[in-house]
């Protein structure tokens, strides 16, 4: 039996794998691996996410009360939607879950016709509920209304020059006259909105929502400048009704422009994964330990823009424990790049593997991966 070093302590940090395992099962199957090798290991699971889907999973991960609501999707259609109620007494809203790419109903119809109407629609029931404090994650959207539709759930009208009411779809925004925001709930005065978003676009123009964001939601190119101009059209006439401006700051273009509505709100801005990693007490966990393990599905460059396993490395690089990256795949040309922050960066893939059968088998495939790294670096 050979002389093992002390139990270790590790912190299992990862995001989720986008179509395979949530962020809950990848950190469930690396700490399987790391007990194979290293029974006396101490694990600390701490799920990440980073504003998109599975960001609601994570922010309940350790305490509070999932919540399902019936809303409208970003078609239009009635559909059951979960919210979080958090220990604290705020909420959590994550718009992939009720307008999100994922939906197959919605990404159906096309993109003028989808709104956010949803999100305004939950947020009020949570008023309802006593919630003043909402963190909304911004990831993950199949919209590009500017954040009408939630407005509209929140009681403002979109008129047409007849008075007509409009639906706050962008294809009904091309004919707005006048918008009426006296019925906005009165409850909102006493909210505080937190966006979790690590875009920083502004609302419209060339690195706006709809030349960025939208051609993955179903944007062609020649409905590119129409639809922009849309939003900029409702951007100058809410922000004269409002009496405030903020098509221009950053994040307003998130989640189809959903950002800019809840600048209007006065939401704060903060970087989803940094948000989640507070109340996940990750810098807790990171206390004592000796090593952290992070992922996601797949890693390149843009992981290095704010994504949860960078932010994660951050925090252990900050409590001075080593990181490693431990995703499905690992883009060779980034490598050089993670590298330079990451004690590591490898993928569960033993070898030539199709994608299904990477999916099919991943909770496998990473605690293996995680079983023989804990090896090499524990000697066990």
């Amino acid at each position: 039996m050979p002389n093992l070093s002390p139990a270790p302590v590790v912190v299992i940090a990862p995001d989720s794998f986008k179509g395979s395992l949530s962020a809950q099962a990848v950190a469930a199957a690396i700490a399987a691996g790391i007990k194979r090798a290293r029974p006396d290991a101490v694990v600390r699971l701490a799920p990440m996410a980073d504003g998109g889907e599975g960001t609601l999973d994570a922010m309940l991960a350790h305490g509070g009360e999932r919540r399902v609501v019936q809303v409208r999707g970003a078609a239009g259609a009635a559909r059951e939607a979960a919210l979080g109620l958090l220990p604290d007494g705020s909420a959590i809203v994550e718009t992939a879950e009720i307008v999100g790419i994922t939906d197959a109903v919605a990404m159906r119809t096309p993109v003028e016709a989808r709104s956010t109407r949803g999100m305004g629609e939950a947020i009020r029931s949570l008023l309802d509920l006593g919630v003043r404090r909402f963190f909304v994650a911004l990831g993950g959207s199949s919209t590009n209304d500017a954040g009408a539709g939630l407005l509209v759930g929140l009681g403002l009208l979109l008129l047409d020059a007849e008075g007509r009411e409009l639906e706050p779809t962008p294809e009904s925004l091309a004919r707005l006259a006048r918008i009426d925001v006296a019925g906005l709930d009165a409850r909102l005065r006493e909210v505080s909105f937190v966006a979790m978003s690590d875009v920083d676009n502004p609302l419209t123009g060339e690195q706006g929502a709809t030349a960025v964001f939208g051609p993955q939601k179903g944007v062609a190119p020649d409905q590119v400048a129409p639809l922009d101009a849309v939003l900029e059209r409702f951007a100058t006439m809410l922000e004269t009704a409002l009496g405030r401006t903020a098509r221009a700051l950053p994040g307003a273009g998130a989640a189809g422009g959903l950002g800019f509505a809840l600048h209007m709100l006065g939401a704060q801005f903060q970087p989803g994964a940094e948000v989640v990693a507070a109340q996940q007490g990750l810098d807790a966990a990171l206390n004592g330990a000796n090593w952290l393990i992070t992922g996601e599905g797949r890693s390149d460059t843009q992981t290095l823009r704010g994504k949860a396993p960078f932010i994660a490395c951050q925090h252990a690089r900050a409590a001075g424990v080593p990181a490693s990256l431990l995703s499905g795949a690992v883009d060779p040309s980034a490598l050089a790049h993670l590298s330079a922050h990451f004690d590591g960066c490898f993928s569960p893939a033993p070898g030539p593997i199709t994608l299904q059968a990477a999916i099919r088998d991943a909770a496998m495939l990473l605690a293996n991966a995680a079983e023989q790294l804990t090896r090499i670096k524990y000697g066990a």
